[in-house]
């Protein structure tokens, strides 16, 4: 209903704050009705005619307030008061207004009729002030009380929404924790039966070069000392290439030893993302965090049939160590990332898609260039620095952006762009509450600035080195651009 109309619902039910509106073409009656009402407490609108009545509902900015309550005469010049009863009851914005009518006609088929249209009672002429009285406070009360009575149907309604959306969300985020504290005890469990044999290959690679490397040398002594061998060993000799076999051995060994490099740096990666130990804030690298998280994504990022290798981009700043828990921002990186690939990867399946506008700023040797790779190449560029107090995390892509009606519900939860197989709609949402509720940080997007592209992502992530030295909302949000 208008702005102007007072609701019983939010009134305390006094007088002075009710309108009655009283229309009647007797002069007399309607002073006689104003006055008894007014000296009441009440306010009193009058209208002589129908027409009359129903312009001055129509025009609200006429009068201060609309009527609560309308008092009327059934027989008018114009219109009568069933027609304008009906006319009144048509319109939304005043058919609840309780309608009393006031006759002298008694047959039983009127007051039906008039009862048909939405009037709630009737006041018999000559009009007695005692019955109208009590009438009138009785469907006043009526109304109060249902105004009252819908109010709270729709408060308690929307708090039972609320608590169920809460619930949902309560019980989604409880069933991600669980899914990344059993994922992360994979790994970490994973990563511990990895590196004892590693560390056996790793630490028994050098000492078997050396060996060989012994094994060697005495072969060539022997052979100094009989350069002519039996024929055994001359065709034995040939039949291995012991001269390709001397220098190949030891590249062997050399690939072996940097292949355990590798798998000893994957097992750190693992045991650095799975963190197992945070039950409390530590001080932890938030430089390691990424590239942890960038190893387990590594099999995404590389090249498809469809698309070339993702090009990840670092501008690192120089970061001190942040009080945090290690696993719940990685947990944020993986969603970012993941996201962030899986716009790309949307963007370059697509054909149509592969247009000037998805560039990267990087070329072969991770220098950047801007406008120089082909459209087929996907971007990441990840920025930190610091701020004061303040350490400042920027994960941008290239990929497909967000649409203009879903930038405003992208920390909802349950809201998902992608389909229904590939996203919960819980990662973007958990990753906020981590960033903000766990950290008293912030977590925005705004449009992609880093790179040469009409769409892609940019979400900035602002993290207290401590405790929040001032409230989240009063950290400038600026990225210092690399």
């Amino acid at each position: 209903m208008n702005d102007r109309v007072v609701s019983l619902a939010s009134s305390t039910f006094i007088p002075a704050s009710i309108v009655i509106l009283v229309v009647d073409d007797s002069r007399s009656n309607r002073a006689f009705l104003r006055d008894m009402l007014r000296s009441e407490g009440y306010q009193v609108l009058v209208a002589a005619t129908g027409e009359e009545a129903l312009e001055t509902l129509a025009e609200p900015e006429a009068v201060e307030v609309w009527p609560h309550l309308i008092l009327l005469d059934v027989i008018l010049p114009g219109i009568d008061g069933f027609e304008t009863c009906r006319r009144i009851k048509e319109w939304e914005l005043t058919q609840d207004i309780p309608v009393i009518f006031m006759t002298s006609l008694t047959d039983t088929s009127d007051k039906v009729k008039g009862l048909s249209l939405g009037a709630v009672d009737y006041i018999t002429k000559p009009i007695q002030s005692e019955e109208v009285m009590a009438r009138l406070n009785i469907h006043l009360q009526l109304r109060h009380l249902t105004k009252t009575l819908e109010q709270q149907v729709i408060d308690r309604t929307q708090d039972l929404q609320n608590a169920l959306n809460n619930l949902k969300q309560m019980q989604m985020q409880m069933v991600q924790s669980e899914k990344m504290s059993a994922l992360g005890q994979l790994v970490a469990g994973v990563a511990h039966e990895i590196n004892n044999p590693v560390g056996c290959i790793y630490g028994n690679v050098e000492p078997a070069r050396r060996y060989v490397q012994d094994l060697l040398t005495l072969v060539d002594l022997l052979l100094a000392e009989n350069p002519d061998p039996s024929p055994d060993v001359t065709d034995f000799l040939e039949e291995i290439d012991f001269d390709f076999l001397r220098q190949d051995v030891l590249n062997l060994l050399g690939s072996m030893k940097l292949g355990a490099d590798r798998i000893r740096e994957i097992v750190r990666s693992l045991r650095n993302f799975s963190r197992l130990d945070d039950a409390v804030k530590k001080p932890a690298d938030i430089h390691a965090g990424l590239e942890s998280t960038l190893m387990i994504l590594q099999h995404r990022l590389k090249a498809k049939p469809e698309r070339d290798a993702i090009v990840v981009t670092r501008n690192y700043g120089d970061l001190p160590k942040v009080v945090c828990y290690g696993s719940q921002l990685n947990q944020v990186f993986m969603n970012l990332l993941g996201n962030a690939i899986d716009a790309i990867d949307e963007v370059l399946s697509n054909p149509a898609s592969r247009s000037l506008e998805n560039r990267t700023l990087a070329n072969k040797n991770g220098e950047a260039t801007p406008g120089e790779t082909p459209p087929e190449t996907g971007q990441i560029v990840i920025t930190t620095h610091c701020s004061g107090s303040w350490v400042i995390i920027q994960i941008e892509d290239n990929g497909r952006g967000v649409s203009p009606e879903a930038i405003n519900r992208l920390f909802d939860p349950f809201f998902t762009t992608k389909p229904v197989d590939r996203g919960t709609g819980l990662g973007l949402s958990i990753s906020h509450h981590i960033i903000v509720e766990q950290h008293g940080g912030t977590i925005d997007y705004q449009s992609c600035t880093n790179l040469n592209s009409a769409h892609g992502t940019c979400f900035t992530i602002h993290l207290p080195l401590q405790a929040p030295a001032v409230a989240p909302d009063d950290v400038n949000p600026a990225i210092a651009k690399p």
